[in-house]
């Protein structure tokens, strides 16, 4: 009779749930007779997650710094494309979080599936997710409110980046494992065009419908009213109720990618897959900006389409040069960081890096003209961030839930 073999089992889990709430695949045991482990990870995936990252945590801030500092014309073009429009328009900023949701789909099919070749149930996962969904959301809570006014709920916001993306990615997994790629492409394209119909068909008191003004439109409105807690902007939140919606529409785009890069095509088709999907977004949400603009803060369907465009061709390109022509090196430097997103978009938030640079380097860069001061602290603070992360990469330490 054979026997259970248990710590196979619990080494099986162990790295599902890595997978699961951590990133994309991960090394696995090889059935062969040396037992030599053999990484099936894609590096691309770390990678783009870490160049994501970098910016959130110090990178966009160091090159907003840099603005009128030098006589190159092309650093304060960047410096600008580092902020976010006060309304319609568009930035490289603006792609930062969609890229993130982008991102997190990815990651979807490689985890779910995995899941399930180990023999786990939907329910099981479903629970999985869920529960990470609430400690996102809890997370998120505290990182927009700290220190939280647990006695004055009426100034709490309860919408946050980690709760929107605990929510996409918990939806999307529901739809990954309940319908084929061509159901799940209806749900994204019906999505998009309800929000659309929406804004523009449903009438808001005192202003009409298909009024698209920070004040008028349909996605404040109803903020105002079913929305509990403090709004960001006082009366409108650009992460709150209905632009849920759109903004899920990334994650399962994403895992559109994510069924690409694990499915087991060619290398050449993946990326021939991958720039065409990119292509073809891209030219689809500019086309739709001509009725429906571009628009962050209403995360308009132009905008949803345009930025998960841009995804598509950034997987493509991290992909094409690191996991096919396998130029590798110079991608260690984002993988660090991509490999525990959640501890530093937390830690920015609760360590002060910034006074910390300034202790440490104040000294050495005090020669410089005192207007360079604040970009030095930057790059400093932005390489302690970096230096933590090795850290805990080198003392294998990924905060994950």
């Amino acid at each position: 009779m054979d026997t259970i073999n248990f710590s196979v089992i619990q080494e099986q889990w162990q790295r599902f749930e890595q997978k699961l709430f951590f990133g994309s695949s991960v090394p696995e045991r090889t059935n062969g007779s040396e037992g030599v482990k053999k990484s099936r990870r894609l590096l691309s995936i770390d990678a783009l997650r870490g160049f994501d990252m970098l910016l959130i945590s110090g990178g966009a801030l160091f090159i907003r710094l840099m603005e009128g500092k030098t006589e190159w014309g092309w650093i304060d073009w960047l410096a600008v494309q580092m902020t976010h429009p006060a309304w319609h328009g568009f930035t490289f900023y603006d792609f930062i979080f969609p890229l993130f949701l982008f991102i997190a789909g990815v990651s979807l099919p490689f985890s779910l599936n995995k899941g399930l070749s180990v023999g786990m149930s939907k329910s099981m996962l479903y629970r999985k997710g869920f529960r990470r969904m609430l400690i996102l959301i809890g997370l998120g809570i505290l990182y927009k409110n700290a220190p939280v006014s647990i006695f004055e709920p009426s100034q709490i916001r309860y919408v946050s980046v980690l709760g929107r993306i605990g929510i996409a990615v918990f939806i999307t997994m529901i739809l990954y494992l309940n319908f084929s790629r061509r159901s799940r492409l209806i749900w994204v394209g019906s999505i998009l065009l309800l929000y659309y119909a929406a804004l523009f068909l449903i009438p808001v008191p005192g202003y009409g419908a298909g009024d698209l003004s920070f004040e008028g439109n349909l996605v404040g409105w109803i903020d105002r009213q079913l929305l509990p807690g403090r709004l960001l902007q006082d009366t409108y939140d650009e992460l709150g109720l209905i632009t849920q919606f759109p903004a899920l529409c990334l994650t399962m785009l994403g895992s559109f990618a994510g069924d690409i890069l694990r499915s087991g095509r060619n290398e050449m088709k993946k990326l021939q897959l991958l720039f065409l999907a990119g292509v073809g977004c891209l030219g689809i949400g500019l086309l739709w900006s001509t009725h429906f603009p571009i628009n962050k803060h209403l995360w308009s369907s132009s905008f949803i389409l345009l930025t998960g465009g841009m995804a598509f061709l950034f997987m493509f390109a991290f992909y094409g040069i690191i996991d096919v022509l396998k130029y590798r090196k110079w991608a260690f430097f984002f993988q660090v960081i991509g490999l525990n997103s959640l501890t530093i978009y937390l830690g920015y938030r609760f360590i002060d890096f910034g006074q910390t640079s300034r202790l440490l380097f104040g000294g050495v860069y005090s020669i410089f003209p005192e207007p360079w001061h604040e970009v030095f602290q930057a790059f400093g603070a932005m390489m302690l961030v970096w230096l933590l992360l090795y850290f805990l990469y080198r003392k294998k330490i990924f905060v994950k839930v």
